[in-house]
């Protein structure tokens, strides 16, 4: 999709959810059967696609749980239009009731000959679509990208109009024009009608802003996912070359490998008789689809011979010929009928739409409440001191002093602009959500190869039942006439049960210098054995004719080949023909199914007993406690029962082949740390943040990388599953958190629910031989138990854990399916994940920040004016007008400054924030923003207009309250002119008192708990230069408002004399002043009572 389409609300729901296999083994493939019988000997590369679905923009959203329906009723409604079209039904197209069922039922593309579908489109299967061909079948068809949901501007509108705070401000906009005519009649006031226009004022900009910040959302969202690859591996000219997924068109020969997504509807030509896909996504079915070359089934969408758009490729390879591209694919039909789906709001949202409940709740109660004393009070006690307009101008002022106009803006710019910081920091969030979910994340489960290590495998030891040696002195051996006999098979072995290959480009390098296309174990195998010997003879000597590819079930990769003529009649004197098996795996998965072994020592093979099974047992576990990755080699003769080249072969070979096996020896290939992982996994320890690692190696080298990197802290060996069980048995409940606990995968599934409750205390835990199944596990068990959950992976292994925790990290370089699964990316460093840690935490200090600075002038202080007057009888010291103006904007310019403040210097100090019970508006926030600063800027305003009554109306303070009618002509002898000046000059020294409170408010808000000589706003290191501006900024709306004569005249403000317009400063350095006291005693006194209700 190109980078303007923002909305693919049908593809963003396509996710994966659930998968088999592990890390990707076979690259290279050989025996690949065709759709015409034969055995094609094919060499792949791993594509260079990260994500071969037609957009990124798809991996923004949830998954979506109607997609499986759709594509049931799909499927139906392709069954009842074949039928129909068969009983020579009605013309549905005459009569507009054409459904997608109806295009895809009269599809053959699955039941014709592969010659036949490569002749109607226009391609060789041998050299794929020309350039010219690919460019017209591409203006024919139109780029493959999935059909867009056609957003509802109307209904769009109508929400950014209407909703949140603009719903409550339309209702003042009507009380207000009722105020004006015909209530005022029939003298209407202009004030009135002015008021009900600015607050359409308001709500225009505030509608414009969330327009404006949605489009810039959008904008900055899409350049985020563009950085993401999307390509698919094609056979064009008779080359296989990477083209980006929306450029894949109708004939393309496309190549499919195990990890990949398929970029649009293909009909199959090619598998390697493993071939499996995913298609749960779509059906909802956990179980792999098995690929067949041949039809399967009538209808187009349940035949096993197409690989849908969408899908994945969980095991083995394919090759195939687009017959769909973007909407006419079944993603493209189920896109058009899941269109309208709502989102689910995100946390933050969630958050807003509590703290908007709140506040409209309380102030429907006030509303009321002054109704209510006019009705049973005011209108009978003192008839003449309010009239209905006067009561309704004040429940306005109360509705608008109540409302922080200006947080919605705030809140939006603030997400915006984090989202932009963690792009620079090369953290790519697909939504504003997962920025947000980061900032809690309290365990952190990480893959280990390619995450915690850099992925560039070396064989460094070799191991015999009786003999062992570094890899060097193996090549020093194996220069020797004649080598050892095993070790010329475990090379062959190494070489042969292998799917990696040297790129052609780099062949005249060295062979350090060059580069693997495959699975880095097979590279560093490959690397190993080309340095000692050339592999042209040994592929020569042993013709490979089936592989069963390494997954997560099986866990072992099998190779099955032609046995040189020597040694097949050594072998069996019978005219069957023998093949020669080689296996590869993880000891603990492969020993159990050998029966004799390789002697370093005689050359010979020997029959395997307790002893040396106990030998290659203590060999595994201590190359493993250096680190290594240790890889068991095994081989055995075989003759097949099924050919060959049938399909029936390769399950053969898995349940038969596999057993009996001969172990030649044992490999060890270091993966070295990177170098930013230690310091990332302190800097999480001291974010409060448990690092776990979940690794599909053996537990003994997980653990021992674990030390390497600090995940395993202290001298003590782990605790162990024995240890569950002890503390099982003798009903001990000691606290075990401190210490570190190293479990296999296989012994998850005999942990009961107490015993989960304990290992999920544990501080350390690395997690050895993990499937995908039991990823997800640990995953959902950390999740129950009130924990958020990040977990780091870049492989297939890792989908399911990724898609199932709070927040997926997937490394840039890794499979299309973790990047398709996570919901966000590192480009560069794992260690990127703390700075992505960090802006997740910003992001809500700083939204607290903006609401604790709004609250206290934006609300409390206004609201008591409307108390004051309607309770008191007190002339109204600020008028409606200057609630709003410091609301939208003498108070919203300093709260958008915060969103620029830089994190405060413990923000990766204290513990992850509990998303269930840390609410981002807490009673914490609104004590110290009512109660505390709202308290004091409250009185303080108030004294300054009481002030400005004693000095320039000689009015004392007793005498205005309870003036209610008293107030009017003649009192202390002045007219009712005088006295409404005196009234809307003294609102006005309210007004800027407030203004310039809210400067000592900032100040003070700018740190939770560091002084202001500590983190002043001048020294380079907490500076923030649009603080002053956004302060001038203010002062001068403050100045226009209070001094400009048409705004004086319509909305009644007055000039303040000048010693008011300074008086207010000592009194922003009190409110300073007081918060510095408090924040003195809270560190002073870290558990005290100040501390506790300390926001």
């Amino acid at each position: 999709m190109d980078k303007g389409a923002s909305t693919n609300h049908a593809s963003a729901r396509l996710t994966t959810i659930a998968f088999e296999d592990g890390t990707v083994e076979q690259r290279n493939r050989s025996g690949v059967h065709n759709a015409s019988g034969e055995d094609e000997p094919h060499r792949r590369r791993r594509s260079a696609s990260r994500d071969s679905i037609s957009s990124v923009r798809s991996r923004i959203q949830h998954a979506n749980y109607g997609i499986p329906i759709t594509y049931r009723t799909l499927s139906f409604q392709t069954l009842e239009s074949k039928a129909i079209s068969e009983l020579g039904g009605e013309d549905k197209e005459k009569e507009g009731l054409r459904t997608p069922g109806d295009e895809l039922a009269h599809a053959d593309h699955h039941r014709i000959s592969v010659e036949k579908l490569c002749q109607r489109l226009g391609v060789s299967p041998a050299v794929g679509l020309s350039s010219d061909s690919a460019a017209k079948h591409l203006q024919e068809h139109g780029y493959n990208v999935l059909p867009q949901h056609r957003r509802n501007y109307a209904k769009t509108l109508a929400g950014y109009v209407f909703g949140g705070f603009c719903s409550i401000l339309w209702v003042g906009v009507i009380v207000f024009f009722i105020c004006w005519r015909p209530l005022g009649d029939p003298d209407p006031q202009p004030y009135n009608l002015g008021l009900a226009v600015l607050v359409i004022i308001v709500i225009i900009l505030q509608a414009s802003f969330s327009a404006f910040q949605d489009w810039s959302t959008a904008k900055t969202m899409n350049s985020i996912l563009s950085m993401l690859p999307s390509d698919a591996l094609v056979l064009r000219d008779g080359h296989i070359k990477s083209v980006p997924t929306k450029e894949v068109v109708v004939g393309d020969i496309v190549h499919l490998e195990i990890g990949n997504k398929v970029p649009a509807d293909i009909r199959l030509i090619k598998t390697t008789g493993d071939t499996r896909f995913d298609r749960s996504a779509m059906t909802g079915e956990a179980e792999d689809v098995e690929a067949s070359l041949d039809s399967t089934d009538d209808n187009i969408l349940e035949s096993r011979n197409m690989a849908l758009m969408g899908t994945v490729v969980t095991n083995g390879a394919a090759t195939g010929i687009v017959v769909f591209t973007g909407a006419k694919t079944v993603m493209g039909a189920i896109a058009k009928a899941t269109s309208g789906v709502k989102t689910k709001p995100t946390a933050i949202q969630q958050e807003i739409t509590r703290f908007v409940t709140i506040i409209c709740g309380l102030t429907i109660c006030l509303a009321c409440l002054i109704l209510f004393a006019w009705v049973g009070w005011l209108r009978i006690q003192h008839h003449s001191f309010m009239n209905v307009v006067a009561m309704l101008d004040d429940i306005m002022g109360c509705v608008v002093a109540f409302i922080p106009e200006g947080m919605p803006v705030g809140v939006a710019l603030t997400l915006m602009l984090i989202a932009r910081r963690m792009k620079a920091v090369n953290v790519l969030p697909k939504s504003l959500a997962t920025v947000e979910t980061l900032g809690c994340v309290s365990v952190i489960c990480s893959d280990k190869t390619g995450t915690l290590t850099k992925n560039q495998m070396t064989v460094t030891s070799i191991g015999f039942v009786d003999g062992s040696m570094s890899s060097q002195q193996a090549k020093e051996h194996f220069s020797r006439s004649p080598p050892a006999q095993s070790l010329v098979r475990l090379l062959a072995a190494a070489r042969l049960c292998n799917g990696a290959t040297f790129d052609p480009v780099c062949c005249e390098k060295s062979i350090e210098d060059r580069l693997t296309q495959g699975n880095p174990t097979d590279g560093a195998l490959l690397r190993f054995t080309e340095a000692v010997t050339s592999s042209d003879r040994l592929r020569h000597l042993f013709p490979q004719v089936a592989a069963i590819p390494f997954n997560s079930k099986n866990k072992f990769m099998l190779t099955l080949h032609q046995t040189p003529p020597d040694e097949a009649n050594h072998a069996s004197k019978a005219p069957t023909t023998v093949y020669t098996a080689f296996v590869k795996g993880g000891p603990d998965v492969l020993l159990p199914r050998c029966s004799q072994y390789w002697s370093f020592q005689s050359n010979t093979v020997a029959d395997l007993d307790g002893k040396t099974r106990t030998a290659i047992s203590e060999l595994q576990n201590r190359m493993s406690r250096n680190a290594e990755r240790v890889i068991l080699l095994c081989e055995r003769k075989y003759t097949p029962i099924n050919p060959v080249h049938s399909s029936e072969l390769s399950q053969e070979l898995v349940d038969h082949c596999a057993t009996g096996l001969i172990a030649i020896g044992l490999v060890g290939i270091f993966d070295p740390p990177r170098p930013e992982t230690a310091a990332t996994v302190a800097a999480c320890r001291r974010a409060g943040i448990r690092f776990f690692m979940m690794t599909g190696d053996f537990g003994l080298t997980g653990a021992a990388v674990a030390r390497q990197v600090g995940i395993f802290t202290g001298d003590r060996e782990p605790d162990t599953f024995s240890t569950i069980e002890e503390r099982r048995d003798e009903g001990d409940d000691t606290e075990y958190s401190n210490q570190s606990l190293l479990l296999e995968g296989s012994q998850l599934s005999q942990l009961e629910k107490d015993d989960w409750n304990v290992v999920c205390a544990y501080q350390e835990i690395v997690f050895g031989r993990c499937t995908p199944e039991h990823k997800l596990r640990i995953v959902n068990e950390l999740r129950s138990r009130g924990n958020t959950v990040a977990v780091t992976g870049d492989g297939v292994n890792d989908a399911p854990a990724l898609k199932a925790a709070d927040v997926g990290v997937a490394m840039v370089n890794g499979s299309d399916v973790a990047l398709e699964a996570a919901h966000l990316v590192l480009l560069d460093k794992f260690d990127s994940i703390v700075d992505g840690i960090r802006l997740g935490r910003l992001v809500f200090q700083n939204l607290q920040k903006v609401i604790s600075y709004l609250l206290p002038a934006g609300s409390w202080s206004e609201i008591w004016p409307v108390l004051v007057n309607v309770f008191f009888g007190v002339p109204l010291p600020l008028s409606s007008f200057l609630m709003i103006i410091i609301c939208v904007f003498t108070d919203l310019f300093l709260a958008l400054s915060l969103i620029m403040e830089r994190e405060e210097f413990d923000l990766l100090s204290l513990p992850p924030r509990n998303r269930k019970k840390d609410h981002l508006i807490n009673l914490r926030i609104y004590t110290q923003s009512y109660l505390f600063i709202g308290v004091m800027e409250t009185i303080c305003a108030h004294a300054m207009y009481f002030l400005y009554y004693y000095r320039y109306a000689r009015i004392p303070i007793k005498d205005l309250f309870f003036a209610f009618e008293k107030y009017s002509a003649g009192f202390h002898g002045y007219t009712e002119a005088e006295l409404t000046a005196f009234n809307t000059t003294g609102q006005s020294v309210y007004f800027i008192t407030l203004v310039f409170l809210q400067w000592g408010n900032i100040l003070s808000i700018r740190n939770k708990r560091l002084s202001i000589l500590q983190a002043d706003p001048i020294r380079k290191q907490r500076r923030n230069p649009w603080l002053l501006l956004s302060a001038v900024l203010s002062l001068v709306v403050a100045i226009f408002v209070t001094q400009e004569p048409g705004i004086q005249s319509l909305f009644g403000t007055g000039s303040a004399p000048i010693e008011f317009w300074f008086l207010p400063l000592p009194l922003a350095l009190g409110i300073l002043m007081m918060d510095e006291l408090r924040k003195l005693c809270v560190r002073t006194w870290p558990r005290g009572p100040l501390a506790r209700i300390a926001w």
